[in-house]
């Protein structure tokens, strides 16, 4: 049996489930360079992005986190993507992971959706933590966690390696009830 993917709304967005006709808005997200400087994940082209919808997918269906495609509640305009992924249950903890068209970049809109999954996490889910892992160069994603009082814990310094060099990742972290 199929469980029916949740619908999230708020004053000015929906979240809905990721469709196949989504693709060339995940695309234009996940090639754009402003967009991918901070995220993991970047594609060249249309046919590489489908392995990006096929995660989105796999994500609902092995419980392992959900995705979804943030849209205007007015005109039902793709504007990003949001969601969950890397879920323990065991541990009863998620990763928040997400991005917006960069016309949509200073709205309010990031402090207006979040506040919808992590709500979701807390109190569908009955998770206990979620965390987020952001580079340290990246100050709006983490103005906008600080907004959304998410705590710093603390800072990996050069634990990874971009485009050739060493970053470092700050980690936050939202625990139910606090």
């Amino acid at each position: 049996m199929h469980k029916k993917f949740p619908i999230l709304e708020s004053e000015r967005v929906r979240l809905r489930q990721i469709v196949d006709s989504d693709l060339e808005h995940v695309f234009r997200g996940l090639s754009h360079p402003d967009i991918i400087k901070y995220y993991g994940i970047s594609f060249d082209s249309l046919e590489a992005t489908k392995e990006q919808m096929v995660w989105f997918a796999d994500l609902e269906k092995n419980e392992q986190g959900i995705w979804w495609a943030i849209c205007s509640k007015d005109n039902g305009r793709f504007l990003g993507a949001g969601g969950l992924n890397d879920l323990s249950k065991e541990n009863k903890k998620a990763e928040i992971g997400f991005w917006l068209l960069p016309e949509n970049w200073g709205k309010g809109l990031m402090t207006e959706t979040m506040p919808l999954i992590v709500n979701y996490a807390f109190d569908t889910i009955g998770l206990h933590r979620i965390e987020g892992f952001v580079e340290t160069e990246n100050v709006n994603c983490k103005k906008a966690l600080a907004k959304l009082q998410f705590n710093l814990e603390g800072t990996m310094q050069d634990c990874e390696i971009k485009n050739g060099d060493f970053i470092s990742i700050d980690i936050y972290s939202k625990i139910a009830n606090t």
